[in-house]
């Protein structure tokens, strides 16, 4: 149904280039924004939180500890307090122990809330693009929005699963740590903890550049799949036309573009633990040549010189592994930023509180103007009023509006100015669920799901009976090509419906739309795939089918519409003709160009 708005984008593209790609880098949003809406993910898991909070805790005082019993074994031996030695090494054990369990249900929880938050964001974002406008989807590339939804959420989950639980621990590591220093020799903590400004600095310094690069090849990346998908979904046109090796170049100069902001990305987030390394070891310095100084002037002990080594390599641990993680924790917010994007986009406006009970489909579009992009405008000061019961024919040139006409009765989208209404009750006053309810529209681009014929038919009706269903199917003439399939109606169709031919897949899809019985039906080239033997039969079945029901056809083979109750001729958004057949013949106008080109092979 994209046909008018591809008409009217089109003079936008750029030669090359694929109009829903085309999209404007995304602006950076607010690292704290971001963050605080993570955070309310975790408020559906407290329990989850404070359970690994508290092990976390745990494990943290078992570490720092540890240490502190180490120097009392080694001054106990220095001493020869052999005595005195088991009771602490027993106690060390037991220590050491808890943190081992510890660190095992550190793990477990991590994994279980990463994989619960990812789950209520993942439900989140899906329900929200199920209900985007249709204007959304159509100007952005389906590629790109199927990576938010899997790429960018599974970044966040790793991070959640992997990174969260470490970045707790680490900074509890550090004060504590820290804490344990000052307890034992507070001027040689202070000597030591001259290295954190250093650590900051460097910190502050890369951060920067990282955030930048990393959120860059999240949309690349994005941009990559998007090209994946239109070339694997058009992958007959791009072979028929042997457009593989601009599809090739197309991609390459994506991905060589992805490829240079990966390396830089990696190459910033690398440099992270290699300069906290440095640092570190510059602490390793300090600690070695004022320690010894203390220990020589009797301010300390050999084993609080032992505690401080393993304190200092303990505070540059969580340090190096903030540093080592920063990488995928700014890759996990740049994708944040581009799930809560689509978030924030506005749902679909489907208010209304006026149903359809009793609808006699009397259809009425008065001064209707139309455009898809602003000054590029589709339909004129459109007028048309289809009566209860008729079926109405749209007819005209490929752009010419006709297509837009079912885009806006539909409410896919939203007139400009100008009023649709059915039985004189505008749409918009009309509950949008209750609207599409009572119309069933049979596209010209074929939509089946990867299930059982029997489910693919009661899409639009659940409720219906196989009694019901089976009744459909023999009046669009698809029964017999079912159960000629292996499991007649149980058969599973594959992805779109690509194991039946594309006729047999619009065969089904107009059973799908007789199922649902509705007050509106509309046909867009509903009949354009299937053979001319097949076409009668299925005109035939629509007379029964449309009796009592408003009817409205889009069609450019003139020889499916000829019995219709009246013919709308369209060109470039407006009316330029209206009547029965034989009425538009005797005229010798447009119309009837149109059908001596068809059936007399005249050319114009």
């Amino acid at each position: 149904m994209a046909e008018d708005r591809e008409q009217s984008m089109s003079k936008y593209k750029v030669p090359g280039m694929r109009g829903p790609r085309n999209r404007q880098v995304e602006k950076p949003k607010d690292m704290q924004k971001t963050l605080g809406r993570l955070v309310k993910y975790f408020a559906h898991e407290r329990m989850t939180v404070l359970f690994l909070s508290a092990v976390v805790f745990v494990v943290v005082a078992a570490s720092v500890y540890a240490p502190r019993l180490q120097s009392e074994a080694i001054d106990r031996v220095s001493g020869r307090e052999f005595d005195r030695l088991t009771p602490i090494l027993l106690f060390m054990l037991a220590v050491y122990g808890v943190h081992g369990v510890g660190t095992f249900l550190q793990s477990r929880e991590s994994a279980v809330l990463s994989q619960r938050v990812v789950k209520k964001m993942r439900e989140d974002l899906f329900d929200c693009v199920v209900n985007l406008p249709v204007k959304y989807i159509d100007g952005h590339s389906h590629g790109d929005i199927m990576s938010r939804m899997t790429n960018d959420v599974e970044n966040i989950s790793n991070t959640v699963s992997q990174s969260l639980s470490s970045l707790f621990s680490g900074i509890l590591t550090v004060l504590g740590t820290v804490a344990m220093m000052l307890y034992l020799c507070p001027p040689l903590a202070l000597l030591s903890c001259t290295t954190v400004i250093l650590t900051i600095a460097a910190t502050k310094f890369l951060s920067k550049a990282m955030r930048a690069f990393y959120r860059r090849r999240q949309e690349l990346l994005g941009e990559l799949n998007g090209t994946v998908e239109e070339m694997v979904g058009g992958y007959k046109t791009v072979v028929a036309y042997e457009r593989q090796e601009a599809v090739v170049e197309e991609f390459d100069r994506t991905a060589d573009e992805l490829t240079r902001s990966g390396i830089i990305a990696e190459i910033l987030g690398g440099s992270m633990g290699p300069v906290m390394n440095v640092i570190n070891n510059v602490g390793f310095v300090i600690i070695a040549a004022f320690g010894g100084y203390f220990a020589v002037n009797g301010m300390i002990s050999i084993g609080v010189i032992s505690a401080f080594i393993v304190y200092a390599k303990q505070f540059g641990r969580p340090i190096d592994e903030l540093a080592q993680i920063y990488g995928q924790i700014q890759t996990a917010i740049a994708g944040a930023e581009r799930v809560f994007a689509i978030m924030d986009q506005t749902r679909e406006d489907k208010s209304g509180s006026r149903d359809m009970e009793g609808a006699q489909g009397v259809i009425t579009f008065q001064n209707v103007n139309f455009s898809y992009i602003p000054g590029q405008q589709v339909l004129h000061d459109f007028c048309l009023e289809v009566r209860a019961g008729h079926k109405i024919a749209l007819v005209g040139a490929t752009g010419s509006g006709k297509t837009t006409v079912v885009n806006l009765l539909m409410r896919f989208y939203d007139a400009d100015s100008g009023e649709i209404s059915i039985d004189g009750v505008d749409i918009k006053d009309i509950d949008c669920r209750i609207l599409r309810q009572n119309t069933a529209i049979v596209l010209q681009d074929t939509v089946l799901f990867a299930d059982t014929v029997r489910n693919n038919l009661k899409y639009s009706n659940e409720q219906a009976s196989d009694e019901d269903m089976i009744r459909a199917a023999v009046m669009s003439n698809c029964h017999d090509m079912v159960m000629r399939l292996k499991d007649g109606y149980d058969t599973m169709l594959s992805g779109e419906g690509y194991n039946l031919s594309q006729g047999q897949r619009q065969l089904l899809a107009i059973a799908r739309a007789f199922l649902a019985q509705p007050k509106i039906l509309i046909l867009d080239e509903a009949t354009s795939s299937v053979d001319t033997r097949t076409e009668k039969k299925i005109q035939d079945a629509m007379v029964k089918l449309m009796e009592n029901r408003t009817s409205l056809i889009i069609a450019h083979r003139l020889s499916t519409i000829q019995d219709a109750d009246y013919i709308v001729v369209m060109d470039q958004g407006r009316i330029i003709e209206a009547g029965n057949h034989e009425e538009l013949l005797s005229q010798k106008g447009r119309y009837y160009e149109l059908y001596m080109t068809q059936f007399s092979g005249n050319t114009i």
